[in-house]
């Protein structure tokens, strides 16, 4: 799954910005639409809600930057970059959780890259989205049987 990593993009992503950079590289190659908003500051990033009205700093001093993106087309996919290095990927209304911020363009090539698929079993009913990620890794989210959209039907291997 090396394959899953291109050299176009840093194996490290460190800044909320470099990650939203590497979106945009990915929007652009798999011939997707990309919205993105950005919210910084320690009032603005929903991980902060106790910081006070108009502190935007973080105890340490640092500005915490948080970014969401949006990506047109099917699937439908959407991106929340957290300041504290994970992200939350929702594909076809599955939450996938705390995905490093490292694996996200893996993950984002994975899922238009048509690898990411459902595997699901008859009896007790179950389905998972199984997302494989390099280094022999894979992000598996439980789905709902009934639930299944258009698009991860068709997936179902």
């Amino acid at each position: 799954m090396d394959h899953l990593r291109d050299p176009k993009y840093p194996e490290h992503l460190p800044t909320t910005e470099a990650a939203v950079t590497a979106l945009r590289a990915i929007a652009a190659e798999y011939g997707h639409e990309i919205e993105v908003t950005h919210d910084i500051g320690a009032d603005r990033t929903s991980r902060r809600s106790a910081a006070g009205f108009g502190v935007t700093l973080d105890p340490d001093g640092s500005l915490p930057h948080e970014a969401y993106a949006e990506f047109g087309g099917l699937p439908r996919v959407s991106v929340r970059l957290y300041p504290d290095d994970d992200a939350l990927i929702i594909v076809e209304g599955v939450e996938c959780h705390d995905v490093p911020r490292d694996d996200v363009p893996a993950f984002l090539r994975s899922v238009f890259g048509g690898l990411a698929h459902v595997r699901s079993r008859r009896f007790p009913p179950a389905a998972w989205l199984l997302v494989p990620l390099p280094g022999d890794r894979t992000h598996k989210e439980y789905l709902t049987v009934g639930l299944l959209t258009p698009w991860l039907s068709s997936r179902i291997r």
